[in-house]
């Protein structure tokens, strides 16, 4: 053999010998948590003493969402192939990262096994995504004022300093920002004091455990900023002494179907640690691989695991923030997931002047739910950029943390409140809230007005009763009714009437669980009887009609 060629075909087979074997990424979801050693009786093996007492302090019981995954079932995973990634207790199910080409046909094979799905593809190249479609602006706001610099609008459009000025600044709250990194977030000068007074309680991350979250993407860093940032007379965030988790569970550099899941994994570490609040400026509807893209009628609260995952962390008594999406000039237009759940909060964003911005994704949700929920200031936000300068951003990435720290605020002043109440003082308070719209939903609350309402005692939770959860009460012009049990009722009639008994209107509805009565501005104001009628059962609720 000739010496060139030989040395050639040693050289390939030397590469072919040591070079890494294709890594795959999936996700395998279980069908029970059948014989786990842990208890619903015993949550301090898996729950902080905060997260306890804030499911306490709601009402909320432990329950078997709550229930690690079922060690055995991983481990019966992992001893066919594959490296365990992490594992999420609320969809029951681990990622799992494997070499093996036969991994999906073995692993399909057990028993508890109900689902297993490729989430990332080996060889993975940067994704053509433009994941967070920001614009960068250089407006500083006209008003130089000694508090707030050309941060002024972005709070002052909420009525925000209403709050500020009784001291109300998010002392004592706790809230996790899930993002794409924090790049230089322990470096620059607008995060001095969140160090200097111990307000980082720590950081996780759920892409790469082995990186620095300082060192990954900005965008976090500048989400962070919006809430915590403090240079007096330049930059003041929504809520500047609440203290935060920095978790990273966004991969910048590819769109896969994985950092769904990151994001549920890393909502369970927030929900174990006792967070309050979650922000997640992220959003999730189209992927590198485009047969895993998401739908419009994905979008209806429900479906996609990351809205699963981000409606379990409302129900554990968190207030979820959403970025509702940039898409309102793209040929998708509509919000994107999580920020279509049920419980979640999803954000809009508008300009200083409270117009919606063009950018800002569509609603409604594909049920028909309001979304946005509601919005602030997101088009020209004065935040800490990438290059170390303070100046404004666009997108809702930023107009969801600015109002999650407002909210922060509020909740610090009502810490009995549950989050759903909060939720609904921050909608019953907004500037659109008797006329709601697919652009920024209930408009932009105030929080003086939400003061008000928490002051005077006036706000209700949903409505439960044995069957059926009503929303939103108070009501104005809408209301909505979810039946809590599994199944869908054939017929039911629905009936509301005056504390004297008459008869206000009637409806009949056939084959759903969840129904939207409109037109509903005519009712008397105050207390209402709602009653529900069905084949299989009946029950009356309570309701306040608003204004």
């Amino acid at each position: 053999m000739n010496k060139k060629i030989f040395l050639l075909f040693s050289i390939i087979l030397i590469f072919q010998t040591f070079q890494t074997k294709a890594q795959n990424f999936f996700w395998v979801e279980f069908s029970n948590k059948s014989n786990t050693k842990y208890s619903i009786a015993n949550p301090y093996e898996y729950l902080s003493e905060r997260a306890i007492e804030r499911r306490i302090r709601q009402n909320i019981p432990i329950d078997s969402l709550d229930l690690p995954v079922n060690l055995n079932y991983i481990d019966s995973v992992l001893n066919i192939g594959g490296e365990l990634v992490h594992e999420s207790k609320w969809l029951n199910g681990i990622t799992v990262k494997v070499e093996m080409d036969n991994f999906l046909t073995e692993v399909e094979k057990l028993p508890f096994v109900s689902e297993v799905q490729l989430t990332k593809p080996s060889g993975a190249n940067k994704s053509a995504i433009n994941k967070f479609n920001e614009s960068v602006g250089a407006e500083k706001a006209p008003i130089d004022t000694s508090k707030y610099g050309a941060s002024v609008y972005q709070t002052g459009l909420m009525n925000g300093q209403f709050l500020h000025n009784k001291n109300f600044n998010g002392q004592g709250m706790q809230i996790a920002i899930l993002d794409a990194g924090f790049l230089n977030a322990d470096e620059y000068l607008a995060f001095d004091s969140l160090w200097a007074n111990n307000q980082i309680l720590g950081t996780k991350d759920f892409v790469d455990p082995n990186s620095n979250v300082f060192d990954a993407n900005y965008h976090g860093m500048s989400v962070l900023s919006c809430i915590g940032g403090n240079v007096p007379g330049d930059l003041i965030g929504t809520a500047r002494k609440a203290s935060f988790w920095l978790l990273r569970s966004e991969d910048a550099g590819s769109e896969f179907l994985i950092e769904e899941d990151n994001w549920v994994v890393a909502a369970e570490f927030a929900d174990s640690v006792g967070v309050d609040i979650i922000n997640s400026s992220l959003g999730y509807f189209v992927y590198d691989d485009p047969s895993t893209d998401h739908t419009y009628a994905d979008m209806d609260g429900k479906t996609t695991r990351v809205t699963q995952g981000a409606n379990v962390a409302a129900s554990r008594g968190i207030l979820v923030f959403s970025s509702a999406g940039n898409e309102g000039n793209n040929s998708w237009k509509y919000l994107i997931a999580p920020s279509d759940g049920d419980n979640v909060i999803g954000v809009g964003a508008t300009n200083k002047f409270g117009f919606p911005a063009s950018f800002t994704s569509l609603g409604p949700a594909a049920d028909g739910d309001i979304k946005p929920n509601v919005a602030a200031m997101g088009w020209n936000t004065y935040l800490q950029r990438s290059d170390g300068s303070l100046g404004s951003s666009s997108g809702t990435s930023f107009s969801s943390p600015v109002l999650a720290g407002m909210a922060a605020c509020l909740w610090q002043a009502f810490p009995y409140t549950t989050a759903k109440q909060v939720k609904l003082a921050l909608e019953l308070s907004s500037s659109k809230y008797n006329n709601p719209d697919s652009l920024i939903g209930y408009g932009i609350p105030d929080f003086q007005t939400a003061w008000v309402y928490l002051t005077n005692n006036s706000i209700s939770q949903h409505e439960f009763g044995k069957n059926w959860q009503v929303y939103p009460n108070p009501v104005a012009n809408y209301l909505v009714l979810q039946q809590d049990n599994i199944g869908i009722e054939k017929k039911v009639r629905i009936e509301i009437y005056s504390v004297d008994g008459r008869k206000l209107k009637q409806w009949i509805k056939s084959n759903t669980s969840k129904i939207i009565l409109n037109g509903l501005q005519s009712l008397p104001s105050g207390i209402l009887l709602l009653k529900v009628i069905s084949d299989n059962s009946s029950e009356t609720l309570k309701i306040y009609k608003h204004r």
